[in-house]
């Protein structure tokens, strides 16, 4: 690409950014040439302010600015459940539904041994540590993908001897779906993961 070198120094830094092709990448460096100098200063005060004030919270590992995250510090919660995920982002989705009133363990990724990530890379020993506590039950809600499953399939070898009982999110038919649109997949595991009625 034939542009200014500040510009393509822009866009590679947006390219390294997750889900950010080059096109986007492109897209998002020419709007912002045209933001103001005040929306640029804002955005870069945001992002360095964010790197600078935010850290993982002690018990959950979720993304926070105090030692303890909004979720962990509320006594409303029950204290007693655990729901384990890959990512912060995921808690956001939960959250989203209002069911869930537990607490949460965010892993910072899943097994992935072709990548190189084991479970020393992710957040487990601080899981197991949380685990010795007055704990009943933990969720795990780890994608439905060959690392989600992995992963889980993994915590639930570690925390079943502990005497703690494990449950899995149900994945299958979504709701308002039609069975003749559903791959075979998800068609097989709505049958593997089916429940009385």
């Amino acid at each position: 690409m034939n542009v200014a070198r500040p510009l393509a120094q822009l866009i590679g830094e947006l390219e390294r950014l997750p889900g950010v092709g080059p096109k986007s990448a492109q897209r998002l460096a020419y709007h912002v040439l045209r933001m103001t100098v005040e929306d640029v200063q804002r955005l870069s005060d945001a992002l360095c302010q964010a790197k600078e004030l935010l850290k993982l919270c002690e018990a959950c590992q979720n993304v926070s600015a105090e030692p303890l995250c909004e979720i962990c510090r509320d006594a409303r919660r029950d204290p007693h459940i655990i729901c384990v995920v890959s990512e912060p982002r995921d808690i956001a989705a939960l959250e989203r539904v209002n069911e869930f009133k537990g607490h949460y363990h965010v892993l910072h990724g899943l097994l992935s041994p072709m990548d190189g990530v084991g479970p020393e890379q992710l957040k487990m020993r601080e899981l197991i540590e949380r685990l010795r506590g007055e704990i009943h039950e933990v969720i795990l809600a780890t994608n439905p993908t060959l690392e989600g499953d992995a992963t889980a399939l993994y915590l639930a070898k570690l925390i079943k001897p502990i005497g703690i009982k494990v449950t899995r999110l149900a994945h299958g038919m979504p709701v308002g779906a039609e069975l003749d649109y559903a791959d075979s997949a998800t068609l097989m595991s709505a049958l593997q993961y089916r429940r009385e009625m």
